[in-house]
């Protein structure tokens, strides 16, 4: 079945349109990536409208074209100038530029190129492999389940608040209500409208994304005029050739790093709302934890610019996987796909790789040439990027807010849309002003609709409250939405040396472990077995240590 679907799925996307579209898209995304400020995230949005007249597979390949060139795209800003293009590179400067300014530029991007190369297609093949799985898995669940597993979703903002949890979770909430405008699918009736027809239709999903991530963006870019009036260059870009050679000797060298790092960023997108700006920090620290020389890290050292490259491309990987087979988005950049699959009336669920095999792996099949791609692009938008970098602000933002209204109207050829970006917009701008992040508001948005679609079939099934209790999934999800929900204080007491803090672990694998021998069957009870023995040996190494964290003796 898996052969054939793939071959399916190679046919689908084997014509020149579709290829030229992903090169183009690939390109794109490289020099999306590579400006600072202009998020992976804002370069998908701005092509989703273009992609609405499209094939599904077609416009789905494309836009993950778009995401597999700006996860690589950073990484050249970062090197070059020292500026992260993409909150995914941020870790590829510590030690990617200092290389740089040594005297090595090519080597650092060559360096760079290659790891998001090896992390992107250890990603694409666990993609390939445990999406369908899970998928299978995904099949057993009910309204009760899947509204508890989007619960659980929501309290990932929390974790993407930062240190503003309480503003977090209002721009969650802000999320939801904006979603609630319009006509309510379940029974049909108008809210919050206020006798507009405009508003009857709600909010367009697409247009509060661009208003929100883009065009708040923009204002944010050129509120300045003394940082409008100049152009990147002025930040010391350098004309270079990438070392293909000497990179991917350096690479194979530091082959357990590529691998332990890919590994740890499928592993982070798999966890909703984590991303690859945690991933690449964290993919940095496990690297210079277990090198033999930590004290060279920031110095300009390649193991510093393999371990973060290899984990952000992975990360995508992880994210579509969650995204494909759960219906739940890892990520900003998954919630714009998610977006997409929508707007060509596919509705992702448990049962979509089942339902729609032949798309499910057009995506698969397209994340995978799309890596390869991206390393043919890499040289030649280089080139280009030294251009762009030439060009001013104000007139750079022009034009990119110039395809958002081309891009937003295009969708349904309507002038209510333009407003709902104008007021997104200017929204996100007060927002990012105020210190709220957007990407709760974001999450709000995308998961509200699903949550109250399920809340409201679970219902109509029956009245009564306990199966979302009884039920092995549902209950899952609630636990771990509850010590998802309590990871971030328990992090803030942990630091102050708080008793109770020592037994926050533990005590989560014993919750998790209960739903888990519920489920039945042999692999979970083992698996259950497993979470309930770590449980006991996290519990035993906290008495070994006096009811202390290691760190504090």
């Amino acid at each position: 079945m898996i052969i054939e679907n793939t071959i399916a799925a190679f046919v689908e996307l084997g014509n020149f349109k579709t290829i030229l579209l992903m090169l183009v898209g690939v390109a794109g995304g490289l020099i999306a990536g590579a400006i600072p400020g202009f998020t992976i995230a804002m370069a998908i949005v701005l092509t989703l409208p273009f992609t609405f007249g499209m094939p599904p597979s077609m416009g789905l390949a494309t836009m993950v074209s778009v995401l597999v060139g700006g996860l690589s795209g950073g990484l050249m800003a970062g090197i070059l100038t020292g500026i992260p293009g993409t909150p995914s590179s941020v870790a590829t400067t510590f030690d990617g530029f200092p290389m740089a300014r040594n005297g090595e530029p090519g080597l650092a991007l060559g360096i760079g190129v290659w790891s998001s190369f090896c992390g992107g297609i250890i990603s694409a093949i666990l993609l390939m492999t445990l999406a369908p799985h899970l998928a299978r898995v995904g099949l057993e669940f009910n309204p009760w389940d899947y509204f508890m597993l989007v619960m659980f979703a929501l309290t990932i903002t929390a974790s993407l608040s930062g240190k503003n949890m309480i503003k977090g979770l209002i721009a969650g909430a802000v999320g939801l209500l904006v979603r609630t405008v319009g006509e309510d699918e379940a029974v049909g009736m108008a809210r919050f409208n206020f006798g507009n027809d405009a508003l009857l239709q709600g909010f367009d999903f697409i247009a509060v994304l661009i208003g929100l991530f883009a065009f708040s963006q923009l204002l944010n870019d050129v509120r300045d005029p003394k940082i409008a009036k100049k152009a990147l260059t002025e930040r010391g870009v350098v004309k270079v050739r990438i070392e293909h050679r000497r990179a991917i000797v350096e690479v194979l060298k530091r082959w357990t790093i590529v691998v332990r790092s890919s590994l740890i960023g499928v592993f982070t997108g798999i966890l909703p709302g984590a991303g690859g700006s945690i991933a690449n920090i964290l993919a940095y620290d496990q690297a210079k934890k277990a090198s033999k020389h930590p004290e060279k890290f920031g110095t300009g050292i390649a193991d510093g610019i393999i371990a973060p490259e290899s984990s952000n491309n992975a990360v995508e990987g992880g994210a579509l996987i969650i995204l494909m087979a759960l219906g739940i988005p890892g990520d900003v950049t998954a919630a714009v796909m998610l977006g997409a699959l929508l707007i060509h009336d596919i509705i992702p669920s448990p049962s979509f790789i089942t339902d729609e095999p032949v798309l499910a792996y057009s995506i698969f099949i397209a994340f995978f040439i799309a890596t390869f791609m991206m390393i043919g692009m890499q040289s030649f938008m280089l080139r280009v990027f030294v251009l762009v970098t030439r060009v001013r602000m104000y007139v750079l933002a022009s034009v990119i807010l110039g395809f958002c209204g081309i891009g937003v109207f295009a969708l349904h050829n309507v002038t209510f849309d333009l407003w709902t970006l104008l007021w997104f917009g200017i929204l996100g701008f007060v927002m990012r002003h105020f210190g709220f992040p957007l990407a709760p508001m974001i999450l709000g948005v995308v998961l509200g609709n699903i949550a109250e679609l399920n809340l409201a079939r679970a219902l109509a099934i029956t009245s009564d409250l306990s199966p979302f209790v009884t039920r092995p999934w549902s209950l899952f999800f609630l636990i771990i939405a509850v010590f998802s929900a309590l990871f971030p204080l328990y992090v803030g007491q942990r630091e102050k040396k708080k008793t109770w803090t020592v037994f926050f672990m533990p005590v989560a694998c014993f919750a998790a472990s209960i739903p888990l021998f519920m489920m039945g069957g042999s692999a979970r009870t083992v698996l259950a077995a497993i979470v309930l023995c770590f449980g006991f040996y996290q519990l035993w190494r906290r008495w070994q240590n006096g009811w202390r964290f290691e760190a504090e003796k």
